[in-house]
């Protein structure tokens, strides 16, 4: 039998961390979507990270597969992703690395499963696992006449103008703790995470929306645009506590759809939300969203 190890790490060194991607990809183009999330690839780039903790399987000298635990959450159990390479699956590496990740947080773990495949949820019940959380991946077409996409209506005394870099990015992160507040994994977004995705490629600043009641940022859409797949992206909307109920967020979300359709020629606009979130669920469905995929979260019991 193949010898079988698993290499904990908190700052994967370059060669390791470009492998990691490498099989990261070869994955995505087999199950049709990565197994770790954009956050997680950001971090595996990006040096060490409080609390983030890196498991690289080998099988022989191949590395295999991996994993990737978030503790930074105070009060919620860590968050976990893993993957296995396809040509190296049905070999029980999935199940070794869902074990080591058990017990590298003492049996308290929530894992996600992207897509939701039927293998993910048979190796969910295999850990012992349960589901409690569905994040839904919604679509619509678009297309230059706006097909669909209402006249951007924003409420009295609220302007808008784009994101400058090194000037909004201390208001933004202030009213996106706010109207995220509980929802941890964009809530507790910093000044590092953000300046991480300012420095992607795909980060364009004529794309990120924000609007203002006099001086005081009211609300914003942050689009991305995925020119391989020629899909431009709803990234996030939010706002402020104080705004909400007016339909400031209904308005944003045409003003981002309109410059993705428009401006950046797009036919096709994504976006996730939480199944259980019904005022937003049906706010995008009313906007031509229908659900293209899931992606599934596990959790220990306790």
């Amino acid at each position: 039998m193949t010898e079988r190890r698993i290499e904990e790490l908190t700052d994967p060194p370059a060669q390791a961390a470009d492998a990691v991607l490498a099989l990261i990809e070869a994955a995505a183009a087999q199950d049709g979507q990565p197994a770790v999330s954009e956050q997680g690839r950001l971090r595996l780039r990006r040096g060490e990270h409080t609390g983030v903790r890196h498991l690289l399987l080998y099988s022989g000298g191949d590395l295999a597969g991996y994993a990737q635990i978030d503790g930074s959450d105070p009060v919620e159990a860590p968050a976990a992703e893993f993957v296995v390479h396809p040509d190296h699956r049905l070999h029980g590496h999935g199940r070794a690395l869902g074990a080591a990740l058990l017990t590298a947080t003492g049996k308290r773990l929530r894992v996600w499963a992207h897509g939701g495949h039927p293998a993910a949820r048979h190796l969910a019940v295999e850990l012992g696992l349960k589901q409690f959380r569905e994040l839904r991946q919604l679509r619509r077409p678009l297309d230059p006449a706006l097909d669909g996409i209402p006249e951007p209506r924003l409420p009295d005394g609220v302007t808008l103008r784009t994101f400058v870099p090194g000037q909004d990015e201390e208001a933004w992160l202030a009213v996106n703790a706010a109207a995220f507040a509980h929802h941890p994994e964009q809530g507790d977004m910093t000044l590092r995470d953000l300046a991480d995705r300012e420095a992607e490629p795909w980060f364009d600043p004529a794309g990120f929306f924000l609007a203002f009641r006099g001086s005081a940022l009211a609300g914003f859409h942050w689009t991305k645009v995925h020119a391989a797949e020629g899909l431009g992206e709803v990234y996030v909307v939010g706002v402020s506590p104080s705004e909400q109920a007016a339909g400031l967020g209904r308005a944003l979300t045409a003003v981002g759809l309109r410059h993705l359709a428009r401006d950046r020629a797009l036919g096709t606009a994504m976006l996730y939300v939480d199944a259980d979130n019904l005022p937003a669920v049906t706010v995008y469905e009313r906007l031509g969203f229908t659900t293209h995929e899931v992606d599934l979260m596990y959790r220990t019991e306790s």
